[in-house]
C-alpha cells in the first residue's frame, strides 16, 4: 500500500453508513486514512477535473453504484476515463456475483457488499485493490515495452513497401489483443487472492478455467504472428508426404466438429474425381482447411450447413469450402487476405484477422491458388486450387 497515510474519495450518498465508513478507518491501527465525501458523482469529477496533470489527491475511490444522479455501473467509465491511474472500489447493496465481476471488467479493482463489511473486510479490499492497480499498471507498462519490441522485429518482417501500414496495425491488434487475455487473468487471479477462504470449488474451478482460457488465446495469438513472420521471410518451407486426401479431410472434419459441436453445424463433406495418393504438406493442409472450415462454422448461425468439397482432377486437386453465413461486403473481400484485416460486420464474433492471411500463405507456399465468392446475408465459398504432385 501506498506510504502510511491512504487519501480515499468517498462517493456515497447516504449519510448513515458514510459515516460507519469513516469509524471504520478510525480503528484501523495499521495505516492513517484521510477521506473525503461527495454524494454524487458530479462532485467527485468536479474535484477530479481540477486535479493538475496526471497528479490526484487520492489513492482510491470507494464508490456507491447508487447515486442521485448516476445508476449503476454508468458510473465506472466515466470515473476510469477521468482518473484512469486510481483503484476503484465499488459499493453494491446486493451479493449479486453477475454484476461484481462486471464491475471488475469495466475497471473497478473490487467490490464490497455494503451489509457485509466489517474493518477488515474494508481495510483488506482497500489493500488489495490498490495493489492490483499497481500490478495492473506495470503490466501495461511491460505491454508497452513488448509493442516496442514487436515493433522492431516488424521492421524485419514484412516488405518494404508494406511497412509504415502493416507496423501499426500489427503494434495495434496485437497489443489489444494480448492486454484482453492479461487483465482477464489479473481479474480471476485478484478474486481467487481476496475471496479465496470464501468461494466454492465451482467458483474456484470457473476462474481457474478464466485463466487457462486467457493463457492459450495469447498462446495461439503468438503461434499465428510466429507463423505468418515465418512466412514473411522465406522460412515457411513445404514438407511433402505421402497422404491420402479423403481420410485426411474426413479426419480433419471430425476433429472440427468436436471443437465446435456447441453450434450444432453439419459438415456435409463429397469427394470425386481421381484422389489417387500423391505428395503433400499435411501441415500446410492442417493449416489451410482447419482455418477455413473453422471459419465458415463461426460466421454461421447454429443449425446451419457447411458443405465440403473435394474434386481431384488430372494435375490439380480443388477444395471448395461453401457455408450459409454472414458473408463478406464486396469492397472488403480484396483485403480478405491482409494481416489482421476483418470485414466491417462481424460484430462480436471474436478472432485477430490473421486466420486468412495464413491460409494465404500456405497455399502460396503449396504453390496453389486461393479464391473468395460471397455475398452479404448470403454466405462465403472459398476455392483452393493445388497443384498435384506424385511420387
Amino acid at each position: 500500500m501506498v506510504g502510511s497515510s491512504v487519501k480515499i474519495l468517498l462517493i456515497e450518498d447516504n449519510l448513515a453508513e458514510a459515516r460507519l465508513l469513516q469509524e471504520f478507518l478510525k480503528q484501523a491501527q495499521s495505516k492513517e486514512f484521510t477521506l473525503v465525501h461527495v454524494k454524487r458523482l458530479g462532485e467527485a469529477l468536479d474535484i477530479l477535473s481540477n486535479c493538475t496533470g496526471t497528479y490526484s489527491p487520492f489513492d482510491i475511490i470507494l464508490l456507491d453504484l447508487t447515486l442521485p444522479d448516476s445508476q449503476g455501473l454508468i458510473s465506472l467509465p466515466i470515473l476510469s476515463n477521468l482518473a484512469p491511474n486510481l483503484p476503484i472500489v465499488v459499493l453494491t447493496n446486493t451479493n449479486d456475483d453477475a454484476l461484481a465481476i462486471e464491475a471488475v471488467r469495466q475497471g473497478a479493482q473490487d467490490y464490497l457488499v455494503k451489509r457485509q463489511v466489517n474493518v477488515e473486510v474494508l481495510l483488506r479490499s482497500l489493500r488489495y485493490a490498490i495493489e492490483r492497480k499497481q500490478a495492473l499498471e506495470s503490466l501495461r507498462k511491460d505491454n508497452k515495452s513488448l509493442e516496442i519490441r514487436v515493433q522492431e522485429r516488424t521492421a524485419e518482417l514484412i516488405k518494404a513497401k508494406e511497412l509504415n501500414q502493416f507496423k501499426s496495425e500489427f503494434v495495434s491488434m496485437l497489443s489489444h489483443d494480448i492486454r484482453n487475455p492479461l487483465n482477464t487473468i489479473l481479474l480471476a487471479a485478484g478474486l481467487l487472492q481476496s475471496n479465496d477462504d470464501k468461494l466454492p470449488k465451482e467458483k474456484k474451478l470457473n476462474h481457474y478455467q478464466l485463466i487457462r482460457s486467457a493463457v492459450k488465446s495469447m498462446s495461439q495469438l503468438l503461434d499465428e504472428v510466429s507463423f505468418i513472420g515465418k512466412a514473411d521471410t522465406g522460412k515457411l518451407q513445404c514438407e511433402l508426404v505421402l497422404l491420402d486426401l479423403k481420410a485426411f479431410c474426413r479426419q480433419l472434419i471430425q476433429e472440427t466438429e468436436l471443437s465446435t459441436a456447441q453450434k450444432q453445424i453439419t459438415i456435409f463433406f463429397t469427394a470425386s474425381g481421381e484422389l489417387e495418393e500423391a505428395l503433400w504438406d499435411e501441415h500446410l493442409l492442417r493449416h489451410i482447411l482447419g482455418n477455413l472450415l473453422t471459419n465458415a462454422i463461426k460466421y454461421s448461425p447454429a443449425d446451419s450447413k457447411v458443405y465440403f468439397e473435394l474434386m481431384g482432377q488430372e494435375k490439380t486437386v480443388i477444395f471448395r469450402i461453401k457455408d450459409q453465413g454472414i458473408g463478406i461486403p464486396q469492397n472488403e473481400q480484396q483485403h480478405l487476405f491482409q494481416p489482421f484485416h476483418r470485414a466491417s460486420n462481424v460484430g462480436t464474433i471474436s478472432g485477430t484477422g490473421l486466420g486468412l492471411a495464413i491460409v494465404k500463405k500456405c497455399v502460396e507456399a503449396h504453390g496453389g491458388e486461393i479464391s473468395v465468392e460471397s455475398e452479404v446475408g448470403m454466405g462465403t465459398t472459398f476455392t483452393v486450387t493445388l497443384p498435384m504432385i506424385k511420387d
